[in-house]
């Protein structure tokens, strides 16, 4: 691809900005772990069907296998990587995966976690039902969705024991 065909992105991942040359046709899940080495986002389906490669756009929760790099140029992203503290704190929710056994063989626990992250900051006590429709739009290839409620139920509830 010739130099000339590239378009100009700026970016804001995780709170460091970034100002790249892109083609014009860069998925941004390849953008984020090709370009930024931020690999915590992954590629399941390349359809948008699985969620393993959710991430956050201005806030919202999108399928990053479904954007073009160019299309977030301006915006802001949050990815995995950027949910700990930076002295390696976990998130609540990320503990509560870790607590409950949610992580499975963890190829779809960045997605999950992006997915659910919102639903957590907006729920104190979901029902069961409720939390298996907010990760509805996420596959385990484990199937071990009962550890995944389990932890989202440890998270809403600020630190109690779930059943």
């Amino acid at each position: 691809m010739e130099q000339s065909d590239l378009r100009a992105i700026s970016v804001v991942v995780n709170g460091v900005s970034h100002r790249c040359r892109v083609e014009p046709r860069l998925l941004l899940s390849d953008f984020l772990r090709h370009h930024l080495g931020l690999t915590g986002t992954r590629v399941g389906c390349e359809h948008g069907v699985c969620g393993a490669c959710t991430i956050h756009l201005d806030g919202t929760a999108v399928r990053s296998c479904l954007l073009f790099a160019v299309q977030v140029d301006g915006h802001e992203l949050r990815t995995v990587e950027g949910l700990a503290a930076s002295d390696g704190t976990l998130h609540p929710l990320q503990e509560a995966f870790r607590d409950t056994h949610g992580l499975q063989c963890g190829f779809c626990t960045a997605g999950f976690l992006m997915s659910l992250l919102p639903f957590v900051e907006a729920h104190e006590d979901p029902s069961e039902a409720e939390i298996r429709d907010a990760m509805g739009g996420n596959l385990c290839r484990c199937t071990g969705y009962q550890k995944i409620v389990a932890a989202v139920q440890k998270a809403t509830r600020r630190g109690e024991e779930s059943p």
